[in-house]
């Protein structure tokens, strides 16, 4: 279980205030994230994040700086 950033934080980062993010919304942003960062390390031929850090906590550390948002169609 992911404790650090908390989801409800996640939520408010991803979201507005005119159009808050849902908690699905925040699954798939970080399952896609998490996916890409895995393919990016295999392609790089890396075989674990430093720190030993795992992939989907990497992904939602980058949701609460602001390097990934949702995009809605």
């Amino acid at each position: 279980m992911i404790n650090e950033p908390s989801v409800d934080a996640l939520i408010r980062k991803l979201g507005t205030e005119e159009e808050p993010a849902s908690r699905y919304e925040l699954c798939v942003v970080v399952a896609k994230r998490t996916r890409q960062i895995i393919e990016q390390m295999q392609s790089a031929g890396v075989t674990e994040l430093p720190g030993k850090q795992k992939e989907i906590v990497l992904a939602c550390q980058e949701i609460m700086n602001g390097k990934v948002t949702a995009v809605r169609d």
